[in-house]
């Protein structure tokens, strides 16, 4: 169930932008993307699901996908983040084919079916793994993902940045962190929109996140052990700690809900023309 504030104030308005957009593409505008930027444990899976089944009750042929899905493979990923303080194998950027998802956007502007690649993150006991891919035929996408927009700041400013919240470690990885986004700049300025996900507290996502898996583990599905969980939410935070990436991303927003620990809505979305 979505929060009933969240609903009037974040999911309509944003199901009207992505119908917009789907107009527009056929009308001879262009295929368009938005982009939903949230933390782990979100919602967002949830609210891309009721934003596909209002959309197809509607006629909007609509897509919704993650970052996650562009996950490099296996071998690739592990090298990518090899020593990293967090002893993570996904989750940090430079954990992503950037490459490719710019291809399938390319091909999907030309005129193509959409192809995307998935992602389980069953496999390999629960680290993850690529899981085939999938050919739609759709006029605007929703892709989704913790990290979308996030800009790189350069060693200047990291140098002056306040880090009293991370290991030495993690900091001392931080530079390389900041290098790695520049690569995902090409498939953030080619998203029509932005539109945010924001945490009451930057504490409750990893409340959030532990709950998902809760919910998981009941529902005997794969799920990770709690010290691989805290790896994974730390990694989200702290190699692109929000007040850096995150917080800056809110004037740039054409939308924006803020949720608490119960993932109810707490503030009010803005829409930009």
């Amino acid at each position: 169930m979505i929060d009933p504030g969240l609903d009037s104030h974040f999911v309509q308005p944003l199901l009207a932008e992505l119908t917009a957009l789907a107009v527009g593409a056929g009308s001879g505008g262009g295929r368009q993307v938005v982009a939903l930027n949230g933390p782990v444990g979100a919602g967002k899976s949830t609210l891309g699901a009721q934003l596909l089944e209002r959309a197809r009750a509607q006629g909007v042929r609509l897509a919704v996908a993650s970052i996650d899905d562009f996950y490099l493979p296996w071998e690739r990923r592990l090298q990518a983040l090899a020593g990293n303080p967090f002893g993570v194998s996904r989750v940090p950027p430079g954990s992503h084919d950037v490459e490719l998802a710019l291809a399938c956007l390319a091909d999907w502007r030309g005129g193509a079916a959409l192809r995307l690649p998935r992602f389980d993150k069953t496999l390999r006991d629960g680290q993850g793994d690529r899981a085939g891919a999938v050919s739609l035929d759709v006029d605007v996408l929703l892709l989704e993902g913790w990290l979308l927009g996030c800009r790189p700041l350069g060693t200047e400013r990291l140098a002056d940045a306040q880090l009293e919240n991370l290991l030495p470690e993690e900091r001392s990885w931080l530079p390389r962190w900041d290098r790695a986004l520049e690569a995902y700049q090409p498939l953030w300025e080619s998203c029509a929109q932005l539109w945010l996900l924001r945490p009451l507290s930057w504490n409750l996502p990893r409340r959030w996140r532990f709950q998902a898996e809760a919910r998981q583990r009941r529902r005997g599905g794969a799920w990770l052990p709690p010290q691989d969980l805290e790896a994974v939410v730390r990694s989200s935070l702290c190699s692109l700690p929000p007040h850096l990436y995150q917080d800056p991303l809110i004037p740039s927003a054409r939308g924006m809900a803020v949720l608490d620990g119960r993932r109810r809505w707490v503030g009010q979305a803005v829409i930009r023309p």
